[in-house]
């Protein structure tokens, strides 16, 4: 059996590879963020971005949240029924069709998001002042990017 000769491999430089830097960046921003609501409100990320998509969206369903905020529908899911238990949230199914499940803010949700949306109001306005000027050309960047999958 001969061995095959390995083939070359072009000049890949990671550290600067942007879907990379910009996992990494968003995981690591996300997971500050997280630290800080976890510890204050005992609350996790997906369970952070279903509380968090319902005070933008009232009365949405779980594909609704799936969808927009980039996560399974599973996780979805578990979040939601964790919410519900804690009564953050309310489920309903919805009016027509018998397999969506429709969420909303109990009024405790929304007392809670009262006392977490400052916090990362506070967190984005360290991020706009870390970055400074190149905020803005970050932003214009990433709605581009975002854009282009509209």
């Amino acid at each position: 059996m001969s061995k095959q000769p390995k083939p070359d491999l072009p000049q890949f430089d990671l550290a600067r590879f942007t879907p990379y830097r910009l996992a990494v960046a968003a995981q690591q921003t996300s997971e500050e963020l997280a630290r800080q609501y976890r510890d204050r409100f005992g609350i996790s990320i997906p369970e952070w971005r279903v509380l968090v998509h319902l005070t933008q969206a009232q009365d949405v369903s779980i594909r609704d949240i799936e969808i927009r905020v980039a996560m399974e529908k599973s996780k979805v899911s578990r979040a939601a029924t964790r919410l519900e238990a804690q009564g953050l949230i309310a489920k309903r199914a919805h009016e027509t069709d018998r397999r969506l499940i429709r969420l909303t803010l109990t009024d405790k949700g929304r007392a809670l998001m009262a006392d977490l949306l400052p916090l990362a109001m506070e967190y984005q306005a360290r991020i706009e002042d870390q970055l400074g000027p190149a905020f803005k050309a970050l932003e214009d960047g990433l709605s581009a990017l975002l854009a282009e999958k509209d």
